[in-house]
């Protein structure tokens, strides 16, 4: 397992270093100077010519560039254009909120989604069929962000038992703290959760159809104990992949999902910089959501090899 890490740590690194180049790039060529932003809408040229050199704006592109990773190895992403402080104190202030959402949403992606793969097998009438697919399509195919609002409309204002935003973390009073989680991460969840549904289906018909379960089910091995030993061990390794890609789309689906509930993360922090055009907080949210995504396959591999034999990580 250690020599496989060591085998892709140059491809991952590679990929963070495309990323940093590109990310660099695209936001350079997105309309808009922060200079001109940050002197006013009566500011003289030469004060925005003032506030461009201050800020190393008048730099050659790649000098910028460079002089921005060589920091950014030291972990010092430098200072905020417009928000103010230092992004990696940004940063460091912001990350633990989303990191509470995104890992209650995923608690809740992964229950549902297998709860309601399961029950796809295990449920035979019609009613509960329609039910179950209808609750998956409309999980997949309506934005985090409507669900959100929908939440709200229905647990804060119709029948007010939830509060409709803000944060408490869970650590410092988990009562409360459920209680401001609960929505968000539900509202993020629901869209994964149709997906792994889907796969825990798949994977558990295939499963069932196999040999090994014809043979299991003339001996007389009961079908639940067929299903929760054998089947669903074999449907998880396609699962667990599809997790892994499903942690970058959480990520994304954050930034609008904070902003609904007002969540203090990295999700607002990303709009407000965006809508600022705060190039070095946009650059280091970027490059972070880039680092977890590489971070999550390399983990995500492991744990296909450990769940399936037969894969050998090589």
């Amino acid at each position: 397992m250690t020599g496989y890490l060591l085998r892709r740590l140059p491809s991952a690194l590679g990929v963070l270093l495309l990323a940093s180049f590109v990310i660099f790039l695209v936001l350079r060529a997105v309309p808009g100077d922060p200079a001109a932003t940050l002197a006013g809408s009566d500011s003289s040229p030469d004060a925005v010519a003032a506030i461009r050199h201050d800020l190393g704006l008048d730099r050659p592109l790649l000098a910028q560039y460079g002089t921005w990773l060589a920091d950014a190895v030291r972990g010092d992403f430098g200072r905020s254009y417009l928000i103010g402080g230092s992004v990696s104190d940004l940063l460091g202030q912001r990350i633990g909120n989303t990191v509470e959402l995104t890992l209650g949403a995923l608690l809740f992606a992964i229950t549902l989604g297998l709860v309601c793969g399961v029950l796809g097998v295990t449920v035979k009438n019609r009613i509960g069929q329609t039910l179950l697919s209808a609750f998956n399509s409309l999980s997949l195919v309506v934005p985090g962000y409507v669900t959100g609002f929908l939440l709200v409309f229905a647990f804060a204002v119709t029948w007010p038992v939830l509060p409709p935003g803000g944060h408490e973390s869970i650590l410092a009073d988990p009562q409360i703290g459920f209680q401001y989680l609960l929505m968000p991460a539900l509202a993020l969840a629901l869209p994964t959760a149709a997906v792994l549904a889907r796969y825990v289906k798949d994977g558990l018909e295939q499963a069932l159809g196999e040999d090994y379960s014809r043979t299991a089910t003339s001996l007389g091995i009961p079908r639940r104990r067929l299903l929760w030993r054998h089947a669903l061990p074999n449907a998880l390794p396609p699962v667990l992949t599809a997790l892994g890609m499903q942690v970058g789309v959480l990520l994304g689906s954050a930034v609008a999902v904070e902003a609904v509930f007002a969540w203090p993360g990295l999700g607002t922090l990303a709009e407000q910089a965006m809508t600022r055009r705060d190039y070095p907080v946009v650059q280091a949210l970027l490059l972070f959501f880039v680092a977890v995504f590489v971070a999550v396959q390399l983990l995500t591999d492991i744990a296909y090899a450990l769940l399936d034999p037969r894969v050998r990580l090589g």
